[in-house]
């Protein structure tokens, strides 16, 4: 998708979702690429990282509420990726929540995820915090002239050709578990990797 005109005579039509379904899937970080980070040594290391690095995927996970009129109390993971490394901050890890806290407002860190508006308004509400630098990719999309919100299924079919899978057992799982379990880890990371890499793809054509 090397083409950045926003005519839509030009755009690649949206991949449907039975279409997706038949592609090769999305290779997506390795549990050995991915930091549960449980100590503020390990926090303050990530955001060196994430700092130096200047963009990363971004996006953050809630226990789901089911009940009507039930408040989230989320988020309860924070999740940011480079292009080879993730690192995943659980809310209930106090210590570290301030630099959680700073990398979200730090405008020196570009944020890019999709579909991001009530990640952070939780973000507001939890951490007291107004987020800088944040990206919704989707935006991009639109400004190339697609007129349909593209999440990132749609958007790893589009830019990669590429089946990013999202399980929905993990996606309505508890988030606010103190011991995530392999399949959530992967899923936060990957949310995360996933926006990195087609954010390079549309921006740097590769």
């Amino acid at each position: 998708m090397s083409d950045k005109t926003s005519s839509s005579s030009s755009l690649q039509p949206l991949p449907e979702r039975e279409q997706i379904l038949l592609l090769e899937p999305f290779e997506g970080l390795d549990l050995k690429d991915i930091v549960v980070v449980t100590t503020l040594q390990e926090a303050e290391h990530a955001a060196a990282t994430l700092l130096a690095a200047g963009v990363a995927g971004f996006d953050t996970e809630s226990k789901p509420t089911f009940a009507k009129n039930e408040v989230s109390g989320g988020p309860h993971v924070v999740q940011f990726s480079t292009r080879d490394r993730a690192w995943l901050f659980q809310s209930h890890r106090t210590e570290c929540n301030p630099v959680v806290a700073a990398l979200i407002a730090s405008t020196e860190l570009k944020k890019v995820g999709f579909g991001l508006s009530t990640d952070l308004t939780l973000i507001r509400n939890r951490l007291n915090i107004e987020p800088g630098a944040v990206y919704d990719i989707d935006n991009e999309f639109r400004r190339r002239g697609y007129r349909k919100s593209v999440g990132v299924k749609t958007a790893v079919a589009l830019v990669f050709d590429r089946r990013f899978m999202k399980s929905r057992k993990a996606t309505t799982s508890n988030w606010a578990n103190k011991q995530l379990t392999e399949s959530q880890i992967r899923y936060a990371a990957n949310d995360a990797y996933a926006s990195i890499r087609v954010y390079d793809a549309l921006f740097a054509g590769g």
